[in-house]
């Protein structure tokens, strides 16, 4: 969508609460990857359908989409996994001044590693991955798993600012990076056991339900 378009949609957009606020000025001074407004709306609302209880979240960053996910559903738990050990702590230290601190459970970790001490945590309704973009695959076998019958998996970032529907990049690691995400959407896509679809919102989520 064009810029006009993005910001007439962030324009109607609720305003958040203060530590929020806080979080998303925090995210664009330090260079920290959050989820675009547009997207994490959607991603929020689809969760409110499906009546998502338990939550599991590959890549927590500072807490954003954690915290986001549990003030949007408040019966709802999260467990979030991060392996870089000062995003964990940034995470802890917003996560315990907000509201919503007893529904989200931070791990710290590298969750290619740490599967075994997630499961006792499930099984989840819902599955977001918003990690390490080469790994998405991975994760998505590797976590899958763990989800109840008619789970939900959500995969942020799939279309990666326009990028996958490029022929010419110039970058060797972006063109390579680009190359995996392209790879993730068309296995995903023909996945047997899943149905996916993917909304060009925010920087592009993908949906996939179990069946």
């Amino acid at each position: 969508m064009n810029e006009k378009v993005i910001s007439y949609i962030h324009s109607l957009i609720k305003a958040r609460n203060p530590l929020l606020n806080e979080m998303e000025e925090y995210a664009r001074e330090h260079n920290v990857p959050i989820m675009d407004l547009a997207g994490i709306e959607a991603l929020l609302q689809l969760l409110r359908i499906q009546k998502s209880k338990r939550i599991l979240e590959i890549g927590t960053a500072i807490g954003y989409s954690a915290l986001r996910m549990a003030e949007a559903l408040p019966d709802s738990s999260i467990v979030s996994i991060e392996r870089d050990d000062e995003r964990y702590q940034q995470a802890l230290h917003f996560i315990e001044r907000s509201n919503c601190a007893s529904q989200i459970k931070v791990i710290k970790g590298d969750a290619l590693d740490i599967a075994e001490t997630i499961e006792k945590y499930g099984p989840f309704d819902s599955l977001f991955i918003d990690a390490a973009k080469g790994q998405y695959l991975k994760f998505f076998e590797l976590y899958t798993p763990m989800l109840g019958v008619s789970g939900f998996v959500y995969t942020d970032n799939v279309l990666f600012k326009g990028l996958v529907a490029e022929e010419q990049i110039e970058s060797k690691r972006i063109r390579n990076l680009v190359s995996k995400i392209k790879h993730y959407n068309e296995w995903l896509m023909s996945h047997e056991a899943y149905v996916t679809a993917i909304l060009p919102v925010g920087d592009g989520l993908a949906i996939s339900q179990k069946i």
